[in-house]
């Protein structure tokens, strides 16, 4: 199995999502998400995906689901368990020559891919939106922080937001 690497986008209160959509607009973020993306197998919830509405480009999507009447694009990689969508995403991996699957939410797989990934690339965003979905914060006991760069904001962004690499212990 390729290694687990978690792309998370979280504000300070552990918010990362409202209606089912993003609380904040970041473009300069969305760009940085596009890069460590392409090229890789994209691991998701239903909800997930249907928040983005479509496969992304250059990417396979792998999604978990148990609603059987969730009909995605035939490109769209779908399973009923979070074990048979890993070995879908690894295999999509070999098949496209990818180092690693990128998981990309949302709650409930980040907290069950957390103790199988061995590394986070968190946007903070430095804001207390309201929200509907919540993460915990990673356990310093369990991630150490390798990397941070910000605060950072572009001109659109909404936020200012920090890039921060956590490396699992």
């Amino acid at each position: 199995m390729r290694p687990l690497v978690q792309i998370v986008a979280m504000a300070e209160n552990g918010v990362i999502g409202r209606d089912q959509k993003l609380p904040w607009h970041l473009p300069s973020d969305l760009k940085r998400f596009r890069a460590l993306t392409t090229g890789k197998p994209i691991l998701m919830g239903r909800h997930t995906y249907l928040s983005i509405g479509r496969p992304l480009p250059e990417r396979i999507s792998v999604v978990v689901s148990r609603d059987p009447g969730f009909a995605p694009p035939p490109q769209v990689r779908v399973a009923t368990t979070l074990a048979a969508a890993l070995r879908l995403a690894d295999d999509a991996a070999g098949q496209m020559g990818a180092p690693e699957i990128a998981v990309i939410g949302g709650r409930q797989i980040f907290a069950e891919t957390e103790p199988l990934s061995s590394l986070v690339h968190l946007t903070l965003v430095h804001a207390e939106p309201d929200g509907d979905v919540r993460l915990p914060p990673y356990d310093p006991a369990r991630w150490r922080e390798r990397e941070r760069q910000g605060p950072l904001q572009g001109p659109q962004d909404e936020y200012a937001f920090s890039y921060v690499t956590l490396e699992k212990r």
